[in-house]
């Protein structure tokens, strides 16, 4: 909404309305002291509430004119917003923050934070309570209108999260190098038809095409761009802890942040596992290489975070630590349906069913040594992931890979290392 600088300013020169807040921004040293971060709270969670929304701080809401302040402040701005978003609204609400530079009364490089606040699919509570938009004002809703607010937005939800469409972004955010992979010898649509039948690209409520969070996750080259949790945090940690040991060196041997199409995310994140870890040399008949763990099951289950975490969670990501001694995957979300903990070996559930059907057609990495599986594809119908995992993970190590839930919203997942003496082994 408000794409451009022109679009924006001449909505600024009206001055504020259903669509748009100003807010002036005070600061004492490096610190944020106006607004209230409970009023601004509420300002955010009313355009969610309602039909999404531009917040613009940095300008003031009377003079309509930029306020002026540093980069530096603006840094300050950024962190302290996503604080608020994160730890005063619940759940917290899918934001799009852009940096801008506008020019004062003056002509002076005046920058602003501006951002998108989409219509969102939850009713969102904020520090006053449930607010909605109206105008240029918020408004507390009744308990009739919250009612009836949750239970519409509850059947929209019946449209699983992955096929919603992410309404900041525009259609062209999509590559055709990317979404072209996914054409057929059996294709016959073109244009919006092709990408809407992949489910790559979904109508708003005013019938506007906008790309899916699928495509998104499948067709864009930096998802984070639209979706800022959709990638995999990789850190190799030196020992057993991810505290810094008494022999001074440094804890963290590597760290990655992998974005990308997803199943970039999933070929990086076996690359950064198979580059961190350590290969003993058993002698015998001939020399073995036995790896730390095993990759197969790095692979397949990196596979299950990435296709099965719940996008809908702002501000959590794939989680990927490597110790000396496991390797933990920490996936957003709880288990999807009526699966537990002891059904994933015999039940399969598909939490993201567009995002399933796209990575089934996405090939298997075959430039990493270590991955052996005799499937084609990332994904397939059979279900037997969780089994390869536990099967595979064990054979090595000699431990049964275990899973976890984390207060009701993260998948944990650890892989044993093999039981040998790494210290002198390369890798």
């Amino acid at each position: 909404m408000f794409d451009t600088k022109e679009e924006l300013s001449a909505q600024i020169r009206l001055g504020e309305d259903s669509r748009l807040e100003l807010k002036a921004v005070t600061f004492r040293g490096d610190r944020v002291t106006g607004p209230h971060p409970d009023g601004l709270a509420d300002e955010i969670a009313a355009f969610a509430n309602s039909f999404g929304g531009v917040l613009v701080l940095g300008i003031d809401e009377r003079t309509r004119e930029p306020q002026g302040m540093s980069v530096k402040e603006l840094a300050v701005l950024e962190h302290w917003l996503l604080g608020i978003c994160n730890d005063r609204i619940k759940p917290p609400p899918l934001c799009r923050i852009e940096k801008w530079e506008f020019s004062d009364a003056a002509g002076n490089p005046a920058p602003i934070l501006k951002i998108d606040i989409p219509r969102s699919l939850c009713v969102h509570e904020s520090p006053g309570g449930y607010f909605h938009r109206i105008g240029s004002s918020k408004r507390k809703m009744s308990t009739d209108y919250i009612i009836r607010l949750g239970q519409q937005r509850s059947q929209t939800r019946m449209i699983r999260f992955d096929g919603q469409p992410v309404v900041q972004a525009p259609v062209d955010a999509l590559e055709p190098v990317l979404y072209e992979r996914f054409r057929t010898t059996r294709t016959r649509d073109e244009g919006m038809d092709f990408l809407q039948k992949l489910g790559l690209i979904a109508l708003d409520d005013e019938g506007v095409f906008h790309p899916s969070v699928s495509g998104i996750l499948m067709a864009c080259r930096e998802p984070r761009e639209w979706l800022p949790n959709a990638f995999v945090q990789a850190v190799a940690y030196r020992g057993t802890s991810p505290t810094a040991a008494d022999s001074g060196l440094p804890y963290q041997l590597d760290a990655r942040d992998i974005s990308g199409p997803l199943d970039e995310q999933v070929r990086e994140s076996c690359r950064f596992v198979a580059r961190n870890m350590k290969v003993a040399g058993v002698k015998g008949l001939g020399r073995r290489d036995i790896p730390q763990f095993d990759l197969t099951a790095v692979f397949e289950a990196m596979v299950n975070a990435v296709a099965h975490r719940d996008y809908a969670i702002y501000g959590s990501k794939v989680r990927l630590k490597m110790f000396a001694d496991r390797l933990e995957i920490y996936s957003p979300g709880t288990i999807p349906n009526t699966m537990t903990i002891e059904s994933l070996l015999y039940r399969q559930a598909a939490r993201n069913e567009t995002l399933t059907s796209l990575l089934a057609k996405c090939p298997v990495p075959t430039d990493i040594a270590w991955v052996n599986t005799d499937r084609r594809t990332l994904m397939d119908k059979r279900g037997e992931g969780v089994r390869i995992i536990m099967e595979s993970s064990e054979r090595l190590s000699g431990k049964r890979p275990e899973y976890r839930l984390i207060d009701d919203a993260e998948l944990l997942l650890t892989l044993f290392a093999a039981d040998k003496d790494y210290s002198n082994a390369n890798g």
